[in-house]
């Protein structure tokens, strides 16, 4: 009940108290019962002026703070439009992350879904990682090539024909664009060695390697039957060795042909972070 209401309701008590004095033939009970109920109308009456007074006041004083703090905003430097607009930047970025980070995980479960594909590898002794952001394919330089030859021994025949067999029967890893690259420990070749340098011998079995597995398998020497449009060959020579040249053992895990998946576009991102944890 608001003042208003109460103070008709005070005025018609009045009206009434006034009826009730010019009649006759009331009691001195029914005139204090009136008078009471004038009394307490008018108590009530000034209890909602009084809350109604509160809460202007309360209304001036917000808006006064909020005035307050604006003023004191602008003399740090800030404008409330501006710290606004932050504001709506923030959401936008936020947004565009929660967009980025479904993309992400999309992109690693492509990701894992081909390294799976590519484990079947491991099983005829290869090793399947992820190197300098590259998905790699690394097969044993020695159980391809005899020292300082580029044709292929006939157990190379048969790595390959199996690593052909996988990729040309998956659909999605016959799609994917490939880099076969060739390594080399750091002993210099010998003289006379057609290729020159390490360079060379690199270069060459990798190409050797390349031959084959886009060679049809309807070939008389047999082949991978891959799409050459998907796949390429290059040479390190001993420019990126994966354990040190200073012992046997490491200049034989430097000696090695890989094949490398390249990533498409939107997977230029750090492969290495997709597998951790």
């Amino acid at each position: 009940m608001d003042w208003r209401r109460i103070t008709w309701l005070w005025l018609a008590a009045l009206m009434t108290l006034g009826l009730v004095v010019a009649g006759c033939g009331h009691s001195e009970d029914e005139w204090q019962a009136k008078l009471k109920e004038v009394d307490d109308l008018k108590a009530q009456l000034q209890a909602e002026r009084r809350a109604h007074q509160k809460t202007q006041d309360d209304y001036n004083q917000a808006k006064g703070s909020i005035e307050e703090l604006r003023d004191k905003l602008k003399q740090a430097g800030a404008d409330v439009d501006s710290l606004n607009a932050s504001l709506a930047e923030q959401r936008k970025a936020l947004e565009e992350y929660k967009r980025r980070a479904e993309q992400l995980e999309q992109i690693r479960k492509r990701f894992e879904l081909l390294k799976q594909k590519l484990e079947a590898l491991t099983k005829i002794g290869l090793t399947v990682s992820v190197r300098k952001n590259r998905m790699v394919i690394s097969m044993p330089g020695d159980v391809l090539f005899d020292s300082g030859k580029v044709d292929l021994k006939p157990k190379g025949f048969e790595i390959l024909k199996q690593v052909a067999d996988v990729v040309r029967g998956d659909a999605q890893l016959n799609d994917r664009t490939f880099q076969v690259a060739g390594h080399t420990d750091s002993r210099p070749l010998g003289p006379g060695s057609p290729y020159k340098d390490n360079w060379g011998l690199s270069a060459m079995r990798a190409r050797e390697v390349l031959m084959y597995l886009i060679a049809p398998t309807t070939d008389k020497k047999g082949g991978g039957g891959l799409n050459p449009a998907k796949w390429s060959a290059v040479g390190y020579g001993d420019t990126d060795p994966i354990a040190g040249n200073e012992d046997d053992d490491g200049r034989q895990k430097n000696r090695r042909v890989e094949l490398i998946l390249m990533p498409n576009v939107e997977e230029m991102l750090d492969l290495k972070s997709l597998t951790s944890g």
